[in-house]
């Protein structure tokens, strides 16, 4: 008898169906993983890829100076690139929102750098000035020039242009002469001159003729109110002078540091009696004798604001001044808002700040552009001024206690010129904010401190800190060309479109 079982058939018929089923479903697995492959085989071929942004689809001029000396207002291309999406800072330039128009970036011309200048040979002289003052590829273009009315701390000796001896008094100023100022610096000026016609002179006496002071000194005291009148007419005598030699003094201020009575040459004039100078005598006789020439308050530390404020607060003598001026020895670069602020219909000025001999790149690049290129226009400054143009390798010349560290933006030895902190500092402006620019919107921020102006012809010019000590990459948003650049940690640039 033949027993059939029918469990075992099944189970076998269902591992058939089952393996089947498997082998269906691998096949479509495998051919789904095959389709993939393909399909996305098939979508790099169609991706487009686009190579590193280059130099050539940016159309800015980009200039860096580094702590590190390697690029030294240097024409460069590395890490500049079009905007791209990125979570870096973003300067963002508003052109329709416009500030004070700038006079100049540049320096205080001492007596001792206009020695040092003159005493090269032609062709070496020819060749620094039109480095200095020129417009070419070369040049760094300084546009504006503090010199001293009589002799600053950094002239070999002191003298004023009307020294008598002792006792003796000239309230008539007929022993009146700049000759002291004709073996240098009337010179100098005058080729520089023939190179920038339209270049704008400050002028500051570091002190009055000694018999007109209650000192007899060079140093300290201050002027006796019986020569008020006499010390306006010097005023009138010395910008007289200089224009005929061809030397237009655009404005002067009336006393170097009235807060300082240390130097030599120096002189103390508190706001009061500078206030009563300005309304009583300087102001009219400028008026009368038909001087154009502005005339400046103060000339000291940004830790003083009341100083100038106080004056401009009298409205006889508010109407004979065109503004205040400002060192940064003390106080805050801020505190030029608060003066402009309280008489915003008058300008401010930066006239000085020096840099210590022997001087060290990294800190003063970095200060000073912050401070003062960045800091003094963002706070309504219509000029920038470093301290002296020049020194010899031992910071010479000076007085008899003046200055003896002042490290000048080029030291000359002989034909010989090194190019120092304050030369770059100052070029990264001067170079490419000429006289006429007008300051436009740009936000700010601690590591990116930036300024930015459009020309006379057009361009958009925006000068930035890296003030990190870190390499770092920002935006700068422009309506002509956004771009993304890294930077060297401490360095400047200058961007030109």
């Amino acid at each position: 008898m033949m027993i059939i079982k029918q469990e075992p058939t099944n189970l076998h018929n269902k591992k058939i169906i089952l393996m089947n089923l498997l082998k269906r479903y691998n096949l479509k697995f495998y051919i789904t993983l095959l389709l993939l492959v393909a399909f996305q085989a098939c979508n790099e071929d169609d991706i487009k890829t686009y190579p590193p942004p280059t130099i050539a689809d940016v159309n800015v001029d980009f200039y860096l100076t580094s702590p590190d000396q390697a690029n030294l207002l240097k024409s460069t291309t590395n890490g500049l690139f079009p905007m791209v999406t990125n979570s870096n800072f973003t300067i963002n330039v508003t052109e329709s929102t416009s500030y004070q128009e700038m006079d100049g970036f540049g320096y205080t011309l001492t007596g001792g750098s206009a020695m040092l200048i003159n005493n090269m040979s032609v062709s070496s002289r020819s060749e620094l000035l039109q480095e200095l003052f020129g417009t070419g590829d070369n040049s760094i273009g300084i546009s504006y020039l503090r010199i001293s009315i009589g002799a600053s701390d950094l002239d070999a000796t002191t003298f004023s242009y009307n020294d008598l001896p002792s006792g003796q008094t000239d309230e008539n100023l007929d022993n009146f002469s700049i000759n002291p100022d004709m073996s240098n610096l009337v010179p100098v000026l005058n080729e520089i001159l023939a190179i920038n016609p339209n270049i704008k002179i400050l002028a500051t006496p570091w002190s009055a003729p000694t018999w007109m002071k209650d000192n007899n000194s060079t140093i300290g005291g201050a002027l006796l109110p019986q020569y008020y009148n006499t010390y306006a007419n010097y005023f009138v005598k010395y910008i007289e002078a200089m224009a005929a030699q061809g030397i237009t003094i655009d404005a002067i201020t009336i006393q170097n540091e009235p807060e300082n009575p240390y130097n030599n040459p120096s002189m103390v004039m508190s706001a009061d009696q500078q206030k009563d100078f300005i309304k009583n005598n300087l102001g009219p006789v400028f008026q009368t004798e038909n001087i154009s020439t502005k005339i400046i308050l103060f000339d000291h530390n940004l830790d003083n604001p009341d100083y100038p404020i106080s004056i401009l607060n009298d409205a006889s003598a508010k109407s004979y001044v065109d503004g205040s001026a400002f060192h940064l020895y003390a106080g805050q670069i801020s505190n030029m808002s608060l003066v402009h602020n309280a008489h915003p219909d008058k300008n401010v000025y930066f006239t000085e700040q020096w840099i210590q001999a022997p001087g060290d790149f990294y800190s003063d690049i970095r200060w000073h552009v912050r401070e003062l290129i960045v800091g003094a226009p963002r706070h309504w400054s219509k000029n920038v001024l470093q301290w002296n143009l020049a020194a010899d390798p031992n910071s010479n010349p000076h007085t008899d206690g003046g200055c003896t560290e002042c490290l000048g933006a080029i030291t000359i030895d002989g034909n010989l010129v090194q190019r120092n902190p304050g030369y770059y500092i100052i070029a990264h402006a001067s170079k490419f904010v000429p006289a006429g620019s007008v300051r436009i919107e740009s936000n700010t921020s601690f590591e990116f401190p930036n300024v930015a102006y459009k020309t006379p012809d057009n361009k958009i010019v925006v000068i930035v800190l890296n003030n990190s000590d870190v390499q770092n990459s920002l935006n700068i948003n422009v309506e002509t060309q956004p771009i993304s650049v890294t930077m060297p940690a401490g360095a400047v640039a200058t961007f030109v479109w």
